[in-house]
């Protein structure tokens, strides 16, 4: 077979009736040999002899969807100038759909000679890495439509493809820990049956097992490890399972499918700061066998290394306009194909850094804001990297962007364990974080608020330890953070104490009440509606176990019922969903009164063991307004917060209309998830158990 010129555009193989086009880039190559194998492994090598702008293509006629390939490139090799090109290394594309096959950790697959890191291998690896497959676009949509939720109605449930089928014993066994699990009518119904709108999926893009992993009997479990862009995580798919490559990507779509149709949104968690060819010492698997200086960030003085803002070796160079391209191809992509809703970007601020530090108006940003369809979708940041400087960028995204807010995780945590003087930055966090998104006139929804997430302990682990427990990581329970702000409630893990357990629920529903209650966007962690544990382990992205797994056994019927009422709650009450902050954190349409019903003075305020407060909430003043400009009127509401270790009465506030207060919710363990009782006048004296909260509701005249 002979290459046809074929066409520089689109990037990737593309396939037609008569063959494929094939298309790579490699601004540094002397040579691009595009390599198929059969099914067998044998291989056949084609020169690609047009190059334009640095795109190699060529057409291959008769060759369709499931043929395996990939490319070598002859260029030079010279590490200490950056470049890295061998041509005795198999890469992937770049721009590969699916990839099959897995990674043999052997010398072979490194581009030198292990022990001379400037040394020139002459190892193949082609029988030790993955091949790229050439996929057809055939799937049937339907009548598939994005759920096209607002913001404000959102509520985010991350979670992980795997490990929340794997052992649910309603999934059908060959489904568990697949995509098509997750499009399971059991997992849907757990989804839809919580009342959460929008599933964020830790990372599906392909990525591998790290060779220092492997060597320790461990996985990549979370996938932080991106070697495929384009390409779904051959590992989670059934249809690779059964024995047919290239599956994944319809059983992904099949499985957005199935999500859309019960109204709920898929959200990417994305890996564009690192690649899993790590550092100068890493492997070569793809892009640095291209390019390396223009997919990676390179150490000015010493191009031999990487500049690292992640902690993972290396870092995309999203400067050069290749790897600004192959990010942004990769997110329309999985928007116009894979029919996704959103994207929360994993150590955001490494892909905004110019000239080293972040920047809000870098090109990264500009593409993003004018792309005609990257825009339109939900963008969520992980404000911070592990760089300098600049890397704790909490509040400093653009105006359309969302992000983590690491300031509502650290306030709710330290409040509810007792640290004194939080109550203040309590009330800002509660009403939407005003403080870091007013200036630059953003909407609450630009916070994402969680008190977990997939990095750190759970909920349920939160309040059962205060040291991690990272043994089974193999690294001398060195790894992860020391910074847990946790407490575990008078005994430290598992224990038989009533009170202590007590404690524990009480703890876990007063932080996962305040978190759905709260004014932004909340993001639960998978497992925590019911109690999941990893028993203490903090990090746990190696543990393909059951340590990660969903225990569906093990369920809290009683934290799962509460969770169920609050997020019922706050669909309810259009004054928790508000798209604008309120006129004044402590004055207006919030007001905030002292257990003695009297106005919060700024001597309230400051006092450092103030620790309980009442937050009045007008369903009628400030209101949104629908699609159509009437005011979405909702009851008037009242949250009353006992921070104390003790019970404390409460004198309700003489405020709004003379209507009388009804029980909505208690976050006190033993109390029904919605109370009923006699109703309350102003200046009522109510009972607040320790560490707990109470949600009343005033309904509005018909």
């Amino acid at each position: 077979m002979e290459l046809w010129p074929g066409r520089p555009f689109p990037l990737g193989a593309t396939p037609d009736r008569d063959g494929t086009n094939f298309a790579v880039y490699s601004g540094i190559a002397d040579g691009v040999t595009l390599c198929l194998f059969d099914a067998a492994g044998a291989e056949q090598q084609l020169p690609m002899l047009e190059q334009d702008a640095g795109v190699w293509h060529g057409f291959a006629p008769g060759v369709g969807p499931g043929q395996r390939y990939g490319y070598r490139v002859s260029g030079p090799y010279e590490p200490a100038q950056g470049l890295r090109c061998n041509p005795n290394k198999l890469l992937l594309d770049p721009y590969a759909q699916a990839i099959t096959g897995e990674i043999d950790w052997v010398d072979a697959v490194l581009g030198y000679v292990p022990g001379t890191p400037d040394s020139f291998s002459t190892l193949d690896s082609a029988p030790h890495v993955p091949r790229s497959l050439v996929v057809a676009d055939d799937f049937d949509w339907g009548s598939d439509a994005p759920p096209a939720i607002p913001y404000s109605d959102t509520i985010i449930y991350e979670t992980h493809v795997k490990g929340f089928t794997q052992l649910h014993p309603r999934v059908p066994a060959a489904l568990r820990g697949t995509y098509a699990g997750l499009a399971s009518k059991a997992a849907i119904d757990h989804l839809t049956g919580l009342g959460i709108t929008a599933v964020e999926l830790m990372p599906v893009h392909h990525h591998v097992d790290d060779g220092f992993l492997r060597s320790k009997g461990l996985d990549n479990y979370w996938g932080y490890s991106t070697l495929g862009f384009l390409a779904p995580h051959a590992g989670y798919s059934a249809q690779v399972r059964a024995g047919k490559p290239g599956g994944q990507v319809a059983e992904f779509k099949a499985m957005v499918k199935a999500l859309h149709a019960a109204g709920l949104e898929v959200i990417l968690d994305v890996v564009f700061n690192h690649t899993a060819e790590g550092n100068h010492l890493g492997p070569t698997l793809a892009f640095r066998g291209f390019d390396n200086p223009a997919y990676y960030r390179l150490v000015a003085s010493n191009a031999r290394n990487y500049f690292d803002t992640t902690g993972t070796g290396n870092s995309p160079n999203a400067e050069n306009p290749a790897c600004l391209r192959l990010i942004m191809d990769s997110l329309r992509y999985w928007i116009t194909e894979m029919h996704v809703d959103g994207y929360r970007f994993d150590l955001a601020v490494a892909l905004a850094r110019e000239h080293g530090g972040f920047d809000r108006v870098s090109a990264f940003f500009d593409l993003m804001a004018q792309d005609p369809i990257i825009s339109k979708v939900k963008l969520i940041a992980e404000p911070w990297d592990v760089g300098q400087p600049d890397s704790y960028d909490v509040g400093q995204f653009p105006a359309q962007w969302s992000e983590w807010n690491g300031r509502y995780r650290d306030t709710v945590r330290d409040f509810w364990r007792g640290v004194a003087g939080t109550l203040p930055d309590l009330a800002t966090r509660l009403t939407g974080s005003a403080d870091l998104y007013g200036p630059s006139r953003r909407r609450p929804n630009a916070s994402i608020n969680f008190v977990t997430c997939h990095d750190g302990f759970t909920l349920r682990d939160l309040v059962s330890y205060e040291q991690k427990r990272n043994g089974a990581n193999g690294e001398s329970n060195n790894d992860g953070t020391d910074d847990n702000r946790s407490w575990n409630c008078g005994s430290e893990g598992p224990t038989d104490d009533a009170g202590v357990l007590d404690m524990r629920a009480g703890q876990s529903r007063a932080m996962l009440g305040m978190l759905l209650l709260s004014l932004g966007v909340p993001m639960l962690l998978g497992g925590d509606e019911f109690g999941r544990t990893q028993g203490g382990n903090n990090n746990a992205y190696c543990q393909d176990n059951e340590i990660s797994w969903f225990d569906w056994k093990a369920v809290d019927k009683d934290l799962l019922a509460f969770t169920r009422a609050v997020i019922a709650t706050r669909r309810r009450h259009p004054v928790l969903r508000r798209r604008r902050f309120a006129s004044g954190v402590r004055r207006d349409d919030i007001e905030w009164f002292t257990p003695v019903g009297s106005a919060m003075t700024d001597s309230d305020w400051e006092a450092g063991w103030t620790r309980s407060v009442v937050a009045y909430l007008d369903g009628t003043r400030g209101a949104d307004r629908d699609d159509y400009g009437a005011p979405m009127l909702d009851d008037d509401l009242l949250l009353v917060v006992n921070g104390w270790w003790e019970p404390l009465t409460f004198t309700l506030p003489d405020v709004g209309s003379p209507r009388e207060w009804q029980r909505e919710l208690n976050s006190h363990p033993g109390s029904a998830e919605t109370v009923a009782g006699k109703a309350l006048a102003p200046g009522s004296k109510l009972a607040v158990e320790p560490r707990s909260f109470v949600l009343l509701r005033a309904p509005r005249p018909a």
